[in-house]
């Protein structure tokens, strides 16, 4: 076996270790009627031939620790825009949670079906999914989830591509075109990234066009799905409105889902001008439809949004810097703050609530071995409030009251809308070995987040949470 040069303890007794290690792999696999290593003087390989494609697997063992300053009561994945404020017993204590569930499989099956003509398949899973009877008492059970579940077909050509299932959406900045598996979020432990990180993981059809491998132009009909702040106050009485309800057959219906009967629509271009590909730039537009039924009608509501994204290899090899921007009416749910999408009107009319989302990150490849990370990111809503007989309707209504949010002592309620979360966040990747047996990395990750509200009755209240993360990875392929 040969091992990388790390200058790490005694390189033997790492050697010996992790021997030690693939034997145990080894006996543990042969119970399944599989050889974990390759007879002698056979190389090992890292995809299969079975019946003219190619299978990839890849996926890592993740063991993680978060630590946050004032408790979410979260796993791995935050709430940004759920930081607790003053009035939350809870918000007052602090947290710590171990967990394995961010570990992840993934398989690839490529295959040709002419020399210009190129057909994949890829699947992706977490243990990130949280059914009802999932806890953390005693045997931790938690449920496998899909992350990625789509298939494509290239045609080089032509330059046309198609993918059809689930994927980061069009909306999500690519490092290169607009293929999948080069999409870019931002390398953190946190598995809800950082704030600011425009994104969503859903359904979709998707064709792109490429000009040269420099040029591209793609359309997304993505999942539509909306969430509400209905308001702090009950409707009029007089309304008949219905804008979500309990789910029907292979939902939760512990949920809500929206009316919806439009995809969300996604034109994006992208542009890698430069002949090294050191320089990616994106443009893209988002249409949305509001779907509700009020006053025995139904009614039609629709929200755009325009965006832009860079990505640079300032030094290739060694320093990339990425930024993104998303402006528009009802984009809550595409912004990792989880903000609303809408509010309603008192006379029940939907009304996308206006949002920006701004991230910017650097990433130093130090060396070979080691990468640090610095990001920064804003989601901010404006208001949309109304009144009705000296009743205050909306989202980030001046009228209501926030008295009760600045302690647990204080009196009166607290309606405290989040007009804005920002955060700051730094960390680093060690790769602690590479070589035969795959790699094992270390993360550390330091947030700090606020979360401010809308100015009511009683003013402004804020909150805070600083978290640390830990993660150790093995990565067998």
């Amino acid at each position: 076996m040969r091992l990388v040069a790390i200058n790490r303890g005694d390189p033997m007794k790492l050697k010996n270790m992790l021997a030690g290690a693939a034997a145990f792999v080894a006996l543990s696999s042969s119970a399944f009627g599989q050889s974990a290593t390759a007879p002698t003087g056979t190389p090992m390989v890292d995809k299969w031939n079975y019946k003219g494609v190619s299978i990839s697997l890849g996926g890592f063992l993740a063991f993680e620790t978060v630590y946050r300053s004032n408790s979410e009561l979260a796993d791995i994945g935050s709430t940004f825009g759920g930081i607790p404020l003053g009035n939350s017993s809870v918000g007052h204590t602090s947290e710590f949670r171990e967990t394995a569930r961010q570990s992840r499989y993934a398989m690839l099956v490529q295959g040709d079906i002419d020399p210009n003509t190129h057909g994949a398949f890829y699947g992706e899973f977490d243990f990130l999914g949280a059914p009802q009877g999932a806890n953390s008492n005693e045997s931790n059970s938690f449920a496998p989830r899909i992350r990625h579940l789509y298939g494509t077909i290239d045609w080089d050509d032509l330059g046309w591509h198609i993918l059809a299932g689930q994927n980061w959406s069009l909306v999500t900045l690519n490092q290169s075109g607009e293929a999948p598996r080069t999409e870019l979020p931002p390398p953190t432990i946190d598995a809800q990234y950082v704030v600011g990180f425009a994104w969503t993981r859903q359904p979709q059809l998707r064709i792109v066009k490429d000009f040269d491998k420099r040029y591209f132009i793609g359309l997304s009909l993505e999942n539509p799905q909306t969430t509400f702040f209905t308001g702090a106050n009950a409707l009029p009485a007089s309304l008949h409105l219905t804008f979500n309800g309990t789910p029907g057959s292979g939902f939760s219906t512990v949920n809500t889902l929206s009316l919806n009967h439009i995809p969300d629509i996604i034109v994006k271009m992208a542009a890698e001008p430069d002949e090294a590909h050191n320089i990616h730039v994106e443009l893209l537009g988002m249409f949305r439809n509001f779907y509700d039924r009020y006053n025995f009608h139904n009614d039609n509501v629709y929200g755009s949004a325009v965006g832009a994204g860079l990505f640079m290899k300032v030094i290739p090899g060694m320093l990339d810097v990425q930024a993104t921007a998303l402006y528009g009416q009802g984009i809550g749910r595409y912004g990792t703050s989880q903000l609303p999408d809408a509010t309603i009107r008192p006379d029940g009319k939907i009304e996308p609530i206006t949002e920006n989302e701004l991230l910017a990150g650097v990433t130093w490849h130090t060396t070979p071995m080691l990468d640090i990370y610095v990001f920064g990111g804003r989601e901010q809503d404006l208001t949309k409030s109304y009144d009705l007989a000296g009743v205050p309707y909306g989202y980030g209504n001046p009228n209501y009251s926030n008295s009760g949010c600045i302690s647990e002592t204080a009196s009166g309620s607290c309606v405290g809308n989040t007009k804005e979360v920002d955060q700051i966040t730094v960390g680093l990747w060690d790769k602690l070995y590479k070589g035969n047996f795959g790699e094992f990395r270390l993360g550390l990750q330091y947030s700090y987040t606020e979360r401010k509200t809308f100015e009511g009755i009683g003013g402004a209240p804020n909150g805070k949470d600083n978290m640390f993360f830990t993660s150790f990875r093995y990565y067998p392929f």
